[in-house]
């Protein structure tokens, strides 16, 4: 949990950053300007327009105000006096009106400026150090994130307390930028996204579909091992179902909607938990059939607004590696520690560190979720019990639980240091009930049923979004869409090469030939902008060795080896799924 000292300093940028719009354009309305994870930003609304290279003059300017040494001072004074003081900008003033009519409001004072603001802040700039501070971007943001409303200017800083923490974040950020999967999916022709299908409504290239089949198909490998059963749902479903699961009424705006031609109202599936609660339901089930563990990847489909879709990581087709388990109370700690297992192998293949949150429910907005308080309390105690009991170590998280029920979130932290949330597990009470979701017991009677929501990758756009910049794009070798390449010297070495070729086929590896007339060197270059993991250069002297010479990506050193070692020995890492190449 970040302190409170780079907190404050954050914030009071965040208002120097302001000073210094005001300073420049005067009449600008002032938005909001928050703390972010490494620093902060303002939305303003500007009546010219930013560019990047306003950003150096900006930061200069806070700079000067940062020496001049200027104090932070908090007033409280009535809503009434708030709304007087800023009758002039309409956003502060909705955020005013929206607060309880009795509720004392805060200002911070610093030299000529006053911000409507809870704080907290520096006492004194002098606190900031200004060789630790960096404005990074502008950006386009909705007023209160309503499409609806005015476009501001949202402009964002980083802040640390050192210098030396702000050049590390820089060198970060700029790595990021090599790594973007934006930029990598285009370079290695992973996925493309076309103006006529839409924004946010991804095409796999053949390598990308290679890439995203072959992690399902090892999530469904390690599901298989535990008993999951594939199943299949249809994409579109009556408006009834998510009627009766409760989804209709939490989330009716973020579906897309469908009409028949006799009126009936459908809906594209924005989950499939509530069709699987029917395929679970439609045969009278004995205590003996359960577990009934159900998994399916299939896309989803969300109403997400199109300033918020981003390359893979924010999509409006979402693909789900989805598993539901039907079973008794009894039997939820055994799943749960099954579904945990499965997560920890498959990250553990990418070495990705997981980090754990324990999602729980906001006490004081119940409205957000389904179900009572004390079915809720018994839920997240369960779940706690069983981390607990698993020797796990989790950070809980309020507010953060689905509608229906806790849930445990892994957070995988990236070569870079990023974390992102991945796979989930979610114990829901709510839906079997909804549903009225039972089994006959040992003594004939009907027993409720619990139901346990899990995915592994989470979503495999945006698991592929992470891989990918995890990764740098250099995929192991189980998961590379093309995993040795040929090149030819000349054309002398080709029949030589197309032989090679149907030899490495014959083992059901992933191998291209590239026998057009370029240039070795060109064909090597474009190897390495392909990241492809083993390349084999053919010409007069590997014609006539018995030895493959192997460029390894990565490595300046030829691999020197024989053809069945070779063979042998990338079969086995592909078996055992190695992160490493060859050394």
């Amino acid at each position: 949990m970040e302190n409170n000292k780079i907190h404050n300093i954050r914030h009071s940028l965040a208002h120097i950053l302001a000073m210094a719009i005001l300073k420049k354009f005067p009449e600008a309305k002032l938005g909001i300007g928050p703390v972010i994870e490494n620093g902060f930003y303002y939305d303003f609304l500007l009546p010219e327009k930013l560019t990047d290279s306003d950003l150096a003059k900006l930061e200069k300017e806070m700079k000067k105000t940062i020496k001049n040494s200027i104090e932070f001072k908090k007033e409280i004074i009535t809503k009434e006096e708030a709304l007087k003081r800023v009758k002039d900008n309409p956003f502060k003033t909705e955020l005013i009106k929206n607060f309880p009519k009795e509720e004392k409001i805060s200002f911070y004072n610093s030299a000529n400026f006053s911000d409507l603001c809870k704080g907290p802040h520096v006492k004194n700039s002098k606190e900031i150090n200004i060789k630790a501070f960096k404005l990074t971007s502008l950006a386009g943001a909705y007023w209160q994130g309503d499409q609806d409303k005015e476009v501001l200017t949202r402009v964002y800083g980083i802040a640390f307390e050192t210098e030396e923490e702000l050049n590390k974040h820089l060198e970060m950020l700029k790595e990021a930028k090599e790594r973007d999967h934006r930029k990598l999916g285009k370079e290695l022709d992973l996925f493309t996204f076309s103006e006529l299908v839409g924004a946010g409504l991804p095409l796999w290239t053949p390598q990308g579909s290679i890439l995203r089949n072959n992690i399902d198909d090892y999530v469904w490998e390690l599901r298989k091992e535990y008993d999951y059963q594939k199943v299949t749902i249809p994409h579109i479903t009556k408006k009834e179902l998510y009627e009766a699961s409760g989804h209709w009424e939490k989330f009716s705006e973020e579906l897309f909607r469908v009409k028949t031609r006799e009126g009936n109202e459908y809906a594209l599936k924005p989950m499939n938990c509530p069709h699987h609660t029917q395929i679970y339901n439609h045969l009278p089930r004995s205590y003996r059939d359960l577990p009934q563990r159900y998994a399916e990847t299939t896309m989803v489909y969300r109403d997400e607004q199109s300033g918020e879709l981003m390359g893979l990581s924010r999509v409006l087709s979402i693909t789900q590696d989805d598993g539901h388990v039907f079973c008794r109370e009894k039997q939820v700690s055994e799943e749960v520690f099954k579904i945990i297992d499965i997560i920890q192998k498959f990250y553990k293949v990418f070495n990705f560190n997981l980090e754990i949150n324990l999602a729980l429910h906001d006490p004081n907005n119940m409205s957000k979720y389904l179900g009572d308080k004390k079915i809720w309390q018994k839920t997240e105690n369960d779940l706690r019990s069983l981390l607990k009991e698993k020797r796990l170590s989790f950070t809980e998280v309020i507010g953060e639980a689905a509608m229906y029920g806790p849930k445990i979130d892994f957070m995988a932290q990236d070569s870079l240091g990023r974390k992102w949330q991945v796979a989930t597990i979610q114990l829901d009470r709510q839906m079997p009930e909804r549903f009225k979701l039972t089994c006959t017991n040992e003594k004939s009677e009907e027993e409720p049923i619990v139901m346990i929501h899990a995915a592994i990758t989470g979503s495999l756009e945006r698991f592929t979004s992470i891989l990918i910049e995890h990764l740098a794009g250099n995929f192991p070798l189980w998961l590379a869409p093309v995993q040795i390449k040929i090149l030819t010297v000349s054309d002398k070495h080709i029949e030589f090469s197309q032989k090679l070729k149907e030899e490495f086929k014959e083992y059901d590896l992933r191998i291209a030939l590239d026998d057009s007339s370029e240039t070795l060197g060109n064909k090597i270059r474009k190897n390495i902008i392909n990241k492809i993991p083993y390349t084999l250069v053919i010409g007069d002297q590997e014609m006539n060795s018995k030895e493959l010479a192997i460029r390894v990506r990565g490595s300046k050193e030829l691999l020197n080896i024989t053809k069945d070692k070779f063979i042998k020995t990338i079969l086995k890492d592909i078996k055992e799924k190695k992160l490493d190449l060859i050394k």
